[in-house]
């Protein structure tokens, strides 16, 4: 009798703390349906993660214009980040959630900045979509604020850029093999197979009824010129693909790199492109206008040639042939950002930031067209 009460009182307890459990999920921020709590909190509870309880408290956070963000705290205060592919996710995302977990769990211990990797979740059916867990960054994004002392003292800009190539400099380090990502990439032909994976892509938004191609003259000259200038030398390394402005955290305390975030195009290839990123990002006092005070001041006084200097210092690697990088960097991201701009036209993506995206893609290709002399 005494078991059978036991029994009872067990199983009316346990669904006792589901209904309470349930009820505190439903008053938490899902992002219209980007999150299910009802299963995601059980799936916190059973993974191995900082902290203790369930989550009490979710916030969205800004940036980013692919995938999405949550700042999620546990009972016990601890906080994490949530990353999560896009309403829209395409057939590749949940691929990309988990290389990204993996790259990130693999730079644990190194002197890259990255945010700390927690857990990843593999299986779709909890909340539809792969998704993993990170430590929150102390810091700013330079293009969403501008902070004092950085405001006023541009050297703290200066600083900054130097600590970003700092920050790649050290990612081209890291043996790949030594962290366990010997499979993270296809090293083999890399570069020759550059141009075609990325002009597919760009050919592949023809899918969209609304979008007509770009609206800059010589895209395809220069995937030919690129193609016809390949470097014969390859250096294989983790590159993050996607480094600018938009995916660096700084430090309020000191005027450094805090992290690099975002590395959904991480993989294996040629350092030399993680740093050519940056140059496209850059500004420089002959280039096609696109300028506004603000986008001069977050750079510092630096050019593109003091980024270069520093980066080949650090490295020890070959800094030759810069222009094939910077061109094939500047083609590369205006395919990517004509892709947003394709999936605002159907209503897939926020049409303000396709627009803006889109504006920033035609400065590439014409940035593009000009290096290579095609424009």
């Amino acid at each position: 009798m005494r078991f059978l009460a036991w029994i009872y009182l067990t199983l009316k307890l346990g669904l006792l703390y589901k209904s309470t459990m349930n009820s505190f999920s439903s008053d938490l921020n899902d992002g219209d349906g980007l999150l299910n709590w009802s299963s995601l909190q059980e799936w916190i509870l059973q993974a191995n993660l900082p902290g203790k309880g369930e989550i009490v408290d979710c916030v969205q956070l800004s940036g980013g214009t692919q995938n999405n963000l949550f700042l999620v705290t546990r009972d016990d205060s601890t906080e994490m980040v949530l990353r999560r592919p896009p309403r829209h996710p395409r057939p590749h995302n949940d691929r990309t959630m988990m290389r990204e977990a993996k790259v990130l769990e693999a730079l644990s211990g190194s002197d890259v900045p990255h945010p700390a990797f927690y857990a990843a979740c593999d299986d779709p059916s909890i909340i539809g979509v792969c998704f993993y867990l990170m430590a929150p960054i102390q810091g700013f994004n330079p293009f969403s604020e501008i902070p004092e002392p950085y405001a006023s003292e541009p050297e703290w800009f200066r600083k900054l850029g130097l600590s970003i190539v700092d920050g790649i400099a050290a990612l081209a380090q890291v043996d790949h093999l030594a962290v366990g990502l010997e499979d993270f990439g296809k090293p083999d032909r890399w570069i020759e197979r550059q141009v075609e994976r990325w002009r597919s892509q760009l050919e592949g938004y023809s899918s969209f009824n609304s979008y007509n191609g770009p609206e800059v003259n010589g895209v395809e000259k220069v995937g030919e010129w690129l193609e016809r200038n390949q470097p014969t030398d390859f250096i294989p390394r983790i590159i993050h693909g996607d480094v600018h402005h938009a995916n660096v955290i700084a430090s309020y305390e000191e005027p450094k790199l805090a992290a690099l975030v975002d590395w959904e195009l991480s993989t294996i290839g040629d350092p030399r492109l993680d740093l050519a990123w940056l140059l496209i990002s850059w500004y420089d006092t002959d280039d096609p206008d696109r300028s506004s005070p603000a986008f001069e001041q977050v750079h510092g006084g630096l050019t593109r040639k003091n980024l270069i200097d520093h980066w080949a210092e650090l490295t020890g690697l070959s800094v030759d042939g810069m222009d094939w990088w910077f061109v094939m960097a500047a083609y590369k991201l205006g395919i990517l950002l004509e892709g947003t701009w394709a999936r605002s036209l159907e209503g897939q993506a926020n049409a303000e930031v396709g627009m803006v995206l889109h504006l920033q893609a035609n400065w590439l290709f014409t940035v593009a067209g000009q290096r290579s002399g095609i424009l």
